[in-house]
């Protein structure tokens, strides 16, 4: 396996079609930036998705996230990719005092480097293989009301959410169904996972711009899990839950891979 680096994240290159991305594993700020940062890293680390590297290692090649969401966000259109207000990060005041454009320029450049060495990645997977499938992993909080606040309403806040609103299903659905069906009967501690598809999220612009441009070779699956692993406020994991959730995954893959032939 080969890895190469960016200045935004790590690429890990592997043999096969699967491929899992952590886009906001990252928690690295650029020296240049920090002097500008007025959140704390405590408040940065509860919006980005921690653990989601480790999940991401259940796939041969892996893309994780080096640099905070709060630096860049890969996950949001490029006009948005930069958070420069409030509004842009959940009402959080992120600088002290609003960096120069040329810093900010910097940060895009990175953005741009990500999707350009995407592009020919998954257009060399495709050479290769014919077709690919992408665990695009994230996490969610569910405790927005405090550490002592109740947890938001499960109805509505299901243990994984399954973004699957930019996917051609009429190709893709048995791909989607079988990632779906396999992770519901993964033996979980504490019963089954309650695995939903666009209740909370509908995927974010990583996992559309997959759909996008690659629409017959291959499928970006955004999967979100709810941060029950984890205290979100003090950042505390439980390990025996993080390693069930990769234990999980694992059981996804044959089912996933034995669909994405079919498809």
């Amino acid at each position: 396996m080969s890895i190469k680096r960016l200045a935004s994240c790590r690429l890990q290159l592997g043999h096969g079609p699967l491929i899992a991305t952590a886009v906001h594993d990252g928690h690295d700020i650029r020296p240049d930036l920090r002097p500008y940062i007025a959140l704390s890293e405590s408040g940065r680390y509860r919006e980005e998705d921690p653990f989601t590297g480790i999940w991401a290692e259940v796939a041969p090649s892996r893309v994780i996230a080096l640099r905070s969401r709060f630096e860049v966000d890969l996950n949001r259109p490029r006009e948005s990719a930069i958070y420069r207000t409030p509004e842009d990060c959940w009402g959080l005041a992120l600088y002290a005092q609003q960096p120069p454009e040329v810093l900010l320029e910097r940060s895009l450049a990175e953005y741009d480097e990500f999707y350009d060495t995407m592009h020919e990645f998954l257009s060399n997977v495709v050479r290769e293989h014919g077709r690919f499938v992408v665990f695009d992993l994230h996490s969610y909080n569910h405790r927005r009301a405090g550490p002592r606040g109740p947890q938001a309403d499960p109805m509505h806040n299901p243990q994984v959410n399954v973004g699957t609103e930019s996917i051609d299903r009429d190709r893709w659905g048995g791909v989607v169904d079988a990632f779906c069906e396999s992770l519901r009967a993964a033996d979980f501690p504490g019963g089954r996972l309650d695995v939903r598809e666009n209740v909370k999220f509908k995927g974010g612009n990583w996992s559309r711009w997959v759909n996008k441009n690659f629409p017959n070779e291959g499928v970006a699956i955004a999967i979100e899990f709810k941060k029950f692993f984890m205290d979100e406020w003090t950042g505390l994991p439980d390990w025996n839950l993080i390693s069930a959730v990769s234990t999980a995954l694992k059981a996804t893959i044959d089912p996933v891979l034995g669909a994405l032939e079919r498809a």
